[in-house]
């Protein structure tokens, strides 16, 4: 232990290791500027300064990128959608396997970087750029989506993705994302993992591990390592009303290892329920639960509405066989299933004074924590 201290210093003195070090590993504020880095991932001189705080962190082993391309199952017809290209590296690859590129960036500098580089390989002709937030921007059509994800909108932009299939149909999407982020992606019931996220994509699409990503093969450094998936749309997907699947599963999940019979014995989630599901003469003209709770809103014996209505939610979890189950070992198979048992029973999770009409993808907020 003392002689491996001695050769760490000894080579903190060496001023080519220190700058190294320096370079890629030690993490800065979130809005202090990086210096200018190589983030070319062949020898050739590509700097421009990074960015943290606004998830720029760029693969640049090229043995990486290769393995990324070669799983993507590119085609030589294919139109591939990246995003978050920066200033290339992946881009370049993408180009070599397939028919045409759309590339999504928000940051003009990379932008202007990427331009430069793909005329200077003369493949500019089969790019298309979009310098834009993705989260925003309408996607075009395409086949696959190849990407190395930014990390601070990875969990927003995966639904526009998967949710967006049925409108933009694609093939499959091979993702670069954070390691634990992944994790949480690929977890089954009863995995501790196992949360909202995977129930609300294992919806939409089968989720597949490639490989892991070091990450001291991203410049700058990031404080973890990153996975490779693989996300294949469903072609047939359950019908359902999306918003009130979401608002169903935010329930269940808030305390996803309690047993469903006592997450909805709660007097709080009765009443809030009751409102939602618009039963008759119980506190419509009030947003406030307190309110209603006490019966201070017109409407006769609250407390007994509560009663019944209590009741019949456990006989609803009672006729699926869910009263002792628990949400954090419940497939989404299970959690539709029960669902319906409520929804046929006249029970709701979203404010049926909305109507009853499932929302389009245009009009869904992905980044209000459907994940």
């Amino acid at each position: 232990m003392i002689r491996r201290r001695e050769n760490i210093a000894t080579n903190l003195l060496h001023s080519r290791f220190l700058r190294h070090f320096i370079d890629r590993c030690i993490h800065t504020n979130s809005g202090r500027k990086n210096k200018p880095e190589n983030i070319g991932d062949s020898g050739e001189e590509v700097k421009i300064r990074l960015y943290k705080s606004r998830g720029q962190h760029l693969l640049t082993n090229p043995r990486v990128l290769d393995s990324i391309v070669r799983v993507s199952d590119i085609k030589s017809d294919d139109t591939v959608l990246e995003i978050g290209p920066g200033t290339g590296n992946l881009t370049l690859k993408l180009l070599e396997a397939s028919n045409n590129v759309f590339a999504i960036e928000i940051d003009n500098r990379m932008v202007d970087s990427l331009r430069k580089r793909v005329a200077a390989a003369g493949v500019q002709e089969r790019l298309n750029i979009i310098n834009g937030d993705a989260l925003k921007t309408e996607f075009p059509q395409f086949n696959l989506v190849v990407a190395n994800i930014p990390y601070n909108i990875s969990s927003p932009l995966l639904a526009k993705l998967v949710y967006g299939a049925a409108a933009n149909p694609f093939r499959s999407a091979t993702l670069l994302l954070q390691k634990e982020f992944a994790r949480r992606l690929l977890a089954k019931p009863g995995d501790s993992e196992y949360n909202r996220l995977a129930i609300n994509m294992n919806l939409m699409a089968d989720v597949e591990f490639v490989m892991d990503v070091s990450k001291r093969d991203f410049v700058p450094c990031p404080k973890v390592d990153s996975s490779v998936v693989k996300l294949y749309p469903k072609t047939e997907i359950p019908d359902v009303n999306l918003e009130e699947w979401w608002a169903f599963t935010r329930t269940c999940f808030n305390n996803k290892n309690k047993t469903l019979g006592a997450t909805f014995k709660q007097k709080r989630k009765l009443t809030e329920l009751m409102k939602l599901s618009r039963v008759e003469g119980f506190c419509q003209d009030s947003n406030d639960l307190d309110e209603c709770e006490s019966g201070s809103q017109p409407g006769l014996e609250v407390g007994d509405r509560i009663s019944s209505f209590r009741a019949r939610v456990a006989g609803v979890l009672e006729s699926g066989g869910f009263v002792d189950k628990r949400p954090a070992k419940l497939s989404h198979n299970d959690l539709l299933h029960l669902l319906s048992l409520f929804n046929d029973d006249g029970i709701y999770f979203r404010d049926q004074a909305k109507g009853s009409d499932s929302c389009s993808i245009a009009e869904l907020d992905f980044d209000d924590g459907l994940l």
